[in-house]
């Protein structure tokens, strides 16, 4: 016990270390966001590279441990844990974020937008694993988790893009944002059926219903139930006079709306957005921020630094042409599902194309979905490369095209 908690120290220095050196150079040098910067130091100091040398007869520094039963993680059972509790953290944060008023103004169009930015990349992406042999029909979970990996669109990366271009609050800003919203929400759904086919080991239309109708049903009672009591939670936090006692609870109800969702065969993450998203309305969002802020900079990092640690570099050569083709599909998925649609709403060629684009970074939402899958042993090695190969190309790109699209906007 003594020596894993040392080696435990050890590779919790390093992750937070190298972290912060790889979000440094990819912002400030590469002008791309941190997270890449992230997912790179995690595959170089993971035991697929660096992580796999014997430091003075110490043993590799990142040995490949089993998690559970003959999944294996390259990390031990604790610092996986640590890297959840960040991927809770951060879409806790996230829906503090939503401002509830423009998601309710903007909820048509963002709901059909959502809607085909979820079916066309879900159809492309199960469609391509069936194709390329690594699935054995459209039933089988892989081909499902595939196709939903597509569906995930990256809520930061949109608003970090559109914010520094301060055109968040135009009406196709805010529509991107709110179908990123409900893209994610739909998204983490969708997962959570596959799971629970994956988990029930088979593929029924009774199945998929029930595990869908008890997914749907957790995530209204306890989006509706925090709604209704976020008010009252608000003022009973207030009334505490200790240093750090309205972050400590919030992060405390954030931690057991992810529990909740976990016993009820849900994903953690549904959870802590769920409640995030009830409290975005009280004053206690906004005097969360600064104090979040902290934890969310210390944690969040160690879930993206881990999940490059899980790509396993020696496999990118057996799978890099599928993960092309992926990442194209996601890209078309995108562009068409969620930009086509808008036209409906009497946005222009170029703001459908520009809404198009901004739901296109998968990011971390794509990277907190292929954690999951890999550790409920639904994906293995192969397609959680393909998922972090899809994730870095999306990410770079919906930025890049973005800023040269809004530069040729009209004025």
């Amino acid at each position: 016990m003594h020596e894993e908690i040392i080696r435990l120290m050890f590779q919790l220095a390093i992750i937070l270390v190298a972290a912060k050196i790889g979000g440094e150079i990819a912002e400030r040098y590469l002008k791309i966001p941190s997270v890449l910067g992230e997912l790179a130091a995690g595959i170089l100091i993971g035991p697929f590279a660096l992580g796999s040398i014997d430091i003075w007869n110490y043993g590799p520094m990142f040995p490949i441990e089993h998690l559970s039963g003959s999944h294996s993680v390259p990390v031990s059972q604790s610092m996986w844990s640590i890297a959840q509790i960040g991927s809770v953290i951060l879409l806790f944060g996230a829906g503090l974020e939503t401002d509830l008023r423009q998601f309710i103004k903007y909820a048509k169009p963002a709901l059909v937008v959502a809607i085909g930015g979820v079916i066309i990349p879900f159809a492309l992406g199960s469609s391509v694993t069936v194709l390329f042999g690594f699935a054995d029909g459209f039933s089988d979970p892989k081909a499902l988790f595939m196709g939903t990996i597509l569906t995930a669109t990256s809520i930061g990366i949109s608003v970090r893009v559109l914010g520094d271009m301060r055109v968040l609050d135009t009406p196709e800003g805010i529509t991107t944002l709110a179908a990123a919203v409900v893209d994610d929400i739909l998204g983490i759904l969708v997962l959570t059926v596959v799971i629970g086919i994956h988990l029930t080991g088979g593929f029924s239309a009774s199945s998929v219903g029930i595990v869908a109708l008890k997914t749907i049903g957790f995530w209204l009672v306890l989006t509706g139930l925090g709604l209704f009591l976020s008010k009252y939670i608000s003022k009973f936090f207030d009334r505490f006079r200790v240093s750090g006692a309205a972050l400590a609870l919030s992060l405390a109800l954030a931690f057991l709306a992810a529990a909740l969702a976990e016993s009820f065969g849900l994903a953690m993450i549904i959870g802590a957005f769920s409640i995030g998203l009830a409290l975005s309305g009280t004053p206690l969002a906004h005097r969360l921020e600064d104090p979040l802020r902290g934890v969310y900079n210390a944690l969040v990092p160690v879930f993206f630094v881990v999940m490059g640690m899980m790509v396993d570099v020696t496999e990118l050569g057996d799978v890099w042409l599928f993960g092309l083709v992926v990442s194209l599909l996601a890209a078309i998925g995108k562009i068409a599902g969620s930009g086509l649609p808008s036209l409906m709403f009497r946005f222009s060629r170029a703001e459908s194309w520009r809404i198009g684009v901004g739901m296109m970074p998968r990011g971390e939402v794509a990277l907190i979905m292929g954690g999951v899958a890999f550790g409920q042993g639904l994906i293995g090695q192969d397609l959680f490369s393909v998922c972090i190969i899809m994730t870095i190309i999306t990410t770079l790109l919906a930025p890049l095209i973005l800023v040269r699209s809004f530069k040729k906007k009209p004025t």
